[in-house]
Order: C-alpha cells, then sequence, then structure tokens
C-alpha cells in the first residue's frame, strides 16, 4: 500500500513533480511493483488527479472515502475488507524503494514465531551532523533487541558523553503491520506524544505495540522539499 497525498505542506502536489519523464508517485509505485515481493500493489490517495495517473500508468489505485490525517489511517480504510495477514506501507515520495531493504521488513514476520512484533520498520545509520539535527528527519532509538523505544525530531539520544560512541539511526518510513495492529491504530484516539511530533509511529508505542527496527544500509532520497527533488533528478541520472 502507498498512501499518497496531493496536498503537502512543506512541498504542495510533491508526488506529481517530474522526476525523468514520469510524476514521483508513478516513479515510487513501479519501484514497489518491480521487487515482486508482492501478491498487489495500491496506490491509496485522496486525489482524483493521482488516482487517474497511477490507473493511467495501468497501476492500481483505491479512492479513500474519508479525510485522513495519516497514512496508516488512510490504508486502514482501504484494507478493512480485504483478507490480508501483512500490509507493507511505502511511502509515496520513495522513488527509490528497494527489494532488499522491503525483503528485510518482511521477513520479520516469518520468524515471529510467538507473534509478538506488531510492525516492524526499517531505519538507517546517519553521520551527517545537519541531518542529526534536521527536524524533518525522524530519529530512531532502539532497545538491544532493535525494539524501538521512541522516535523524535530533535537528535536522540542527546549526546552529553561524547566518547561512548553514540550512534543516530534515521527513521525511514516504511512499515510492515500485522493487519490487527493497523486495525487497532484506526479506532485509537491520537495521544499527546503524537501530536506533539507528528509523527505516526508513535501512537503504536503510546498504545504498547512492539516495532522491530530493521537497520538497512540504503538511505535512498525521500521527497520532502524541492531541493530534495533535485537530488532525485541527479540521483536518477
Amino acid at each position: 500500500m502507498i498512501p499518497a497525498r496531493y496536498a503537502a505542506s512543506r512541498f504542495p502536489a510533491k508526488l506529481m513533480q517530474d522526476l525523468s519523464g514520469k510524476p514521483v508517485i508513478v516513479r515510487t509505485y513501479e519501484a514497489a511493483v518491480k521487487t515482486g515481493l508482492f501478491d498487489n500493489v495500491y496506490v491509496v490517495t485522496d486525489s482524483a488527479i493521482i488516482f487517474e495517473t497511477i490507473t493511467k500508468a495501468g497501476g492500481l489505485a483505491i479512492m479513500s472515502k474519508k479525510e485522513h490525517d495519516c497514512g496508516s489511517d488512510r490504508i486502514a480504510e482501504a484494507v478493512t475488507q480485504m483478507d490480508v495477514d501483512i500490509i507493507v506501507n511505502v511511502q509515496g515520495d520513495e522513488p527509490f524503494t528497494d527489494r532488499e531493504s522491503l525483503a528485510g521488513v518482511m521477513e520479520v514476520f516469518k520468524s515471529d514465531v510467538a507473534k509478538e512484533i506488531d510492525l516492524a520498520s526499517l531505519m538507517v545509520q546517519i553521520t551527517d551532523k545537519d541531518e542529526i539535527n534536521n527536524p524533518n528527519t525522524v530519529k530512531v532509538i532502539v532497545d538491544n533487541r532493535n525494539f524501538a523505544l521512541y522516535f523524535s525530531r530533535s537528535p536522540i539520544p542527546f549526546c552529553r558523553a561524547k566518547d561512548v560512541g553514540t550512534i543516530y539511526y534515521k527513521h525511514k518510513g516504511i512499515y510492515a503491520f500485522r493487519k490487527s495492529a493497523l486495525m487497532d491504530f484506526q479506532r485509537l484516539p491520537m495521544l499527546t506524544l503524537e501530536a506533539t511530533e507528528k509523527i505516526e509511529a508513535i501512537r503504536y508505542l503510546e498504545y504498547g505495540k512492539k516495532i522491530k527496527m530493521v537497520e538497512t544500509s540504503v538511505s535512498g532520497i525521500e521527497i520532502d522539499t524541492p531541493e530534495d527533488l533535485e537530488k532525485a533528478q541527479a540521483a536518477w541520472r
């Protein structure tokens, strides 16, 4: 499932921007299909423009019936009547989505015999100081089993001690959900921490869900700003 809003506060209509001859959302859809990992790939959108763009490109699209504040809610509505076990959420602004990373989050559930994991998601190590301090980059800290402890737009952990080898991880917005966890998310109200940070993954933690983080070395390019689009254009070339 690829949730796709037309409006975006930092970069309006970013998913319809041209990336080497095709809109960003089409590039992302094609990348997800190309992995060969999924029974079906859908774009779930509130935009007639995006819906028509995907269908004209030969893709599958679902039009949201309600207004939604986040991608998880949008996907939950779309899969309510579907007979599925695991749903993977690929962000619409990630045209460089790769097979290795997606396979990693799906593998988590194959080995989860006890079914203690509600979600799996990706993290990538970051060393650039500007990115560590950038509020547009969501950071994550984990326990010794790589279960998420917290997500933040602030640099976490705070580096008071300079000689302990602190490692920072960026949260990549790709999730794999058990359907039950996704349905719970839809019915549970937003709490203070999620409202403060504006990070939907926090809602799962606030309600006691377990998120297994999978480290990847593929950072990719998320298109949040016009500058990101320039980087993506250069990388595509």
